[in-house]
C-alpha cells in the first residue's frame, strides 16, 4: 500500500516519472488503468479494501472507522473474518504487517501526540505487527517526520510541507520499513508456510519528503503543471475543498485556496517534491521485489501494489484529496503472481472492494457472502460479461459518485446549487465541465444506478 500514490507513474504513461521499480513490475503485473477507491480519505478506503465492503453509515467515511467497528463490537460488518488478512490467516498463512495498512501507521489505536497504545486496528487479522519509528520515537512521529527527527505534531505544524535532506534511504522511516520487510522476506523465506506480508509505505502523502538524491532525478522543467488547474464549469466550490490539510504545515511558501491561485514557481516545486517522493518509494519496492527474487519467492508469489486514494497536485485549484473528482478516487492498481497474465492491460472500471475477493479466487480461498466486490481477473468459469458494466462507487462529502466506463455522476444532499455533477470521460477526461443540465435523460438513468443507501451519507 502506498498512501496519496496516484497513476503519475512510467507504467501509466507519464515518462517523466523516474519509476523504474514500478514500472518493473507492472511488466509482470495485469495493470488495472480505472481503479476507484470507495472513500478518498485514508482510513476509510483502507477499511473498504480490507472488508470487500462499501460504506453502510456514516462512520464509515471517516478516518476512525476502525475505531468506531471496534467499539460496536464491529457490528454486522464483521460476520466472518474482520478483514481479507484474517481469512489468510484462518486458513493457514502467516499474516505480517508493517507501516500503515489501516489508518494508524503502525496498526495501533491512539492520538498523534499520545504514547502509543496496544489497542490493535484490526485485533484478530495479525501474526505479527511491525514498526521501526527509529529516531521519531512513535508511529505518528516518524509519519509526519523529518530528517533532523523532529516532526510537525511537536512542532505544531511550524513546518515546510517538503524536504529535501541529504541522508539516506533511512534517514526516513520508509527506508526503515523497506529494511524490515527485507528481513521479514527472509525470515518468511526459512519458514516454507504460506504467509501474507503487508507494507504500508508513508510517501507520497504530505509532507514531500524525501533524500535529495530522489530530487536530483528530475529537472522540475520536465514535470508538467496541472492539466486543468481552473475551477471546473458549472460546479458548486462546496464540493472542492480548500486544501485544509496542506494549509496544516504553516511554512510553506504560499497558502493556495479555491480563490487564490499559487505562482508557477511554487506550484513546480510541489509536484517536484511529489514525484520526489514517489521516486523515493519506488527505490524502496525495488528492495522488496529484489529480495523475494533473492529468496526464490518471486514465481509463487501474489504481489499488489496499489495507492489507498488519489491526490490533486493542483487540479481545480486543490492540493490534497477529500473530493468526489476523478483526481482523489483513482489510483494505481497492479496485480502479478501464479496464473495472471505478464503485461495484460484491464481498461474497464473496477473498485478496491473488489481485491479481497480477487485475492480469494486466485488462492482457492473460502469467500464470504457479503462481500460487495467480485472477482476482476479473467478466468475461466468466473470472469463474465456482466461484470464488464458494473459502475465504481465512491463516497464523502455528502455526496455519492458511480463511475463507468465513460461518464461519472456525482449527486450531493446539500442546498448549494448544483448539487448534480455528469462528466463525459471520452471528451472531458479532466472533469472540467460539468454536464448534467445539457445531459437530463441520461442523468436520470444514471441516478437510478445510485446506491439505494446513499441517502444514508447526509453528513459533512
Amino acid at each position: 500500500m502506498v498512501d496519496d500514490l496516484r497513476p503519475e507513474l512510467g507504467c501509466y504513461g507519464h515518462a517523466y516519472a523516474k519509476t523504474p521499480n514500478i514500472d518493473r513490475l507492472a511488466a509482470q503485473s495485469a495493470r488495472f488503468t480505472k481503479q476507484y477507491v470507495a472513500v478518498p480519505t485514508c482510513g476509510a478506503s483502507r477499511v473498504a479494501l480490507l472488508t470487500g465492503r462499501l460504506p453502510r453509515k456514516p462512520a464509515d467515511l471517516t478516518n476512525e472507522v476502525f475505531e468506531h467497528r471496534i467499539a460496536s463490537g464491529m457490528g454486522d460488518q464483521t460476520a466472518g473474518p474482520e478483514s481479507f488478512v484474517e481469512q489468510f490467516r484462518r486458513n493457514g498463512y502467516h499474516t505480517v504487517g508493517i507501516g500503515k495498512i489501516s489508518h494508524a501507521v503502525d496498526g495501533y489505536i491512539y492520538k498523534y501526540q499520545d504514547d502509543p497504545s496496544q489497542q490493535r486496528e484490526l485485533p484478530r487479522s495479525w501474526d505479527e505487527l511491525c514498526f521501526n519509528p527509529g529516531k521519531w520515537k512513535t508511529g505518528w512521529n516518524a509519519f509526519f517526520g523529518y530528517a533532523d527527527g523532529t516532526n510537525r505534531n511537536a512542532l505544531k505544524g511550524e513546518v515546510k510541507p517538503y524536504e529535501a535532506a541529504d541522508v539516506s534511504d533511512d534517514g526516513y522511516p520508509d527506508g526503515l520499513s523497506a529494511a524490515l520487510a527485507v528481513e521479514k522476506i527472509g525470515e518468511l523465506a526459512k519458514r516454507g508456510k504460506p504467509f501474507f506480508l503487508g507494507v504500508g509505505f508513508f510517501k507520497p502523502h504530505l509532507p514531500f519528503n524525501a533524500p535529495k538524491r530522489y530530487w536530483d532525478l528530475y529537472d522540475p522543467r520536465d514535470i508538467p503543471p496541472a492539466p486543468y488547474a481552473g475551477l471546473p464549469e458549472n460546479v458548486n466550490t462546496s464540493s472542492l475543498q480548500a486544501s485544509g490539510e496542506f494549509n496544516s504545515y504553516r511554512r510553506g511558501d504560499e497558502k493556495p485556496s479555491l480563490s487564490v491561485t499559487i505562482s508557477e514557481d511554487y506550484a513546480r516545486k510541489l509536484r517536484h517534491g511529489y514525484m520526489a517522493s514517489v521516486s523515493y518509494i519506488d527505490a524502496q519496492i525495488g528492495k522488496l521485489l529484489d529480495a523475494l527474487r533473492d529468496k526464490g519467492l518471486e514465481r509463487n508469489t501474489i504481489i499488489v501494489l496499489w495507492g489507498d486514494h488519489g491526490w490533486h497536485l493542483g487540479d481545480h485549484r486543490v492540493w490534497g484529496k477529500h473530493t468526489l473528482s476523478e483526481w482523489s478516487l483513482r489510483s494505481p492498481l497492479l496485480m502479478s503472481g501464479p496464473g495472471i497474465q505478464q503485461g495484460s492491460v484491464i481498461n474497464r472500471v473496477v473498485s478496491s472492494v473488489d481485491i479481497y475477493p480477487t485475492l480469494m479466487s486466485i488462492c482457492r480461498l473460502p469467500m464470504p457472502d457479503s462481500l460487495d466486490g467480485s472477482m476482476i481477473l479473467p478466468q475461466p468459469g468466473i470472469f463474465t460479461d456482466k461484470h464488464r458494466h458494473r459502475p465504481a462507487f465512491g463516497f464523502f462529502n455528502r455526496g455519492v459518485t458511480l463511475r463507468t466506463n465513460r461518464y461519472r455522476l456525482t449527486k450531493y444532499l446539500r442546498e448549494e446549487k448544483p448539487d448534480i455533477e455528469l462528466y463525459d470521460h471520452r471528451t472531458d477526461s479532466f472533469e472540467h465541465r460539468n454536464i448534467a443540465a445539457r445531459r437530463p435523460g441520461l442523468t436520470r438513468r444514471l441516478l437510478r444506478r445510485l446506491p439505494p443507501r446513499a441517502a444514508l451519507f447526509n453528513v459533512r
